[in-house]
């Protein structure tokens, strides 16, 4: 079988895993995406449209659903696109099913919480015959589903794997570059996202582009030294997963996790903001793992820090700023 006629698999039916599919499937790879709500898959196959979680943007009519996961698995590739902290149940579900060798590409970003371990390392544990790849960068659900173009970072430890993969995943609107540093993907599309969350609270607060790009620039230099810290390579984070991601996360309110911030800036509660989405801001997660990755590590990560307080121990976003304005200086 050449690349080309190779199956795809998404599993998970929100606005990010319906856009990778509509990618793929627009691309002529034959797709298949699975989501456990019944009135997605409904949505999909009847309408050919996401009407819970991507409405109004017309998706292939060669684009198919299912909530069978026996079903989903047979295809020869499976994009992992639930969010982070589902990811091992998710895993732990479909591996009954799971091929020797067969490709799990995970698409969320995230650390998970309990345990503090990267995706990776959840693939490894629980579908050990697979082999897992990383993919992530700097993108948004709506602009990739609208067929605008794009570009993504692809991590595998093998290298003739990576190609493979490539080759079946990539298309015209949508770029892949291929690396080796499956650590540092995952780190730059993880901490970008509490980043994002301290670039919003900057906005919101009224603070200026200035202190965003501050922000944004000592961000990357936190989330580098927690990469060097866990023997990832700094120089991955010079890509589309680290300074690319960075850009577009801290940027836009099409970013959840920025526009969460914003709201937090403006005096709204977490609660709130989190009742009013039906969707998953990653970040709020991450932040609660990387304090865990930050002490394991002995690295100082005090943007990340006044974040995951502003979250987690109801401390005022402006005394939080304070408090990093009060930083000695290096």
């Amino acid at each position: 079988m050449s690349n080309n006629e190779k199956t795809i698999g998404v599993l998970g039916g929100g606005a990010w895993g319906t856009a990778l599919a509509q990618n793929a499937a627009t691309a002529g790879r034959k797709t298949t995406i699975w989501a456990r709500e019944e009135d997605v898959v409904n949505s999909i196959n009847e309408n050919h449209e996401n009407s819970v979680f991507l409405p109004t943007i017309p998706l292939s009519k060669d684009l198919k659903a299912t909530s069978d996961l026996k079903q989903i698995c047979q295809n020869d590739i499976l994009l992992i696109v639930t969010p982070a902290q589902y990811v091992r149940e998710t895993l732990k579900n479909i591996n009954p099913y799971i091929s020797e060798g067969q490709p799990i590409v995970i698409c969320s970003k995230g650390i998970e919480i309990e345990s503090g371990k990267l995706l990776s390392t959840v693939v490894a544990e629980e579908t050990p015959k697979a082999i897992c790849a990383i993919m992530t960068g700097p993108t948004f659900a709506t602009e990739i589903a609208h067929g605008k173009p794009s570009a993504m970072t692809l991590a595998v430890k093998d290298k003739d794997t990576a190609r493979e993969l490539r080759e079946v995943l990539s298309t015209k609107l949508l770029r892949t570059y291929i690396t080796d540093d499956v650590i540092g993907v995952q780190l730059g599309g993880a901490v970008k996202n509490v980043i994002a969350i301290g670039c919003g609270v900057a906005q919101g607060l009224d603070y200026g582009e200035s202190a965003r790009a501050a922000l944004v620039t000592r961000g990357l230099a936190e989330m580098s030294r927690l990469a060097s810290a866990m023997g990832a390579n700094k120089e991955t984070l010079m890509g589309m997963c680290g300074i690319g991601d960075l850009m577009l996360t801290c940027s836009s309110l099409q970013s959840r996790n920025f526009s969460l911030g914003v709201l937090l800036g403006q005096g709204k509660t977490l609660e709130d903001i989190l009742m009013s989405r039906n969707s998953v801001t990653e970040g709020v997660h991450t932040s609660k793992a990387l304090m865990t990755l930050a002490k394991n590590n002995a690295v100082e990560m005090p943007i990340c820090e006044a974040v995951y307080k502003c979250l987690n121990e109801n401390v005022p976003v402006k005394d939080a700023v304070q408090e990093l304005l009060d930083r000695p200086l290096p």
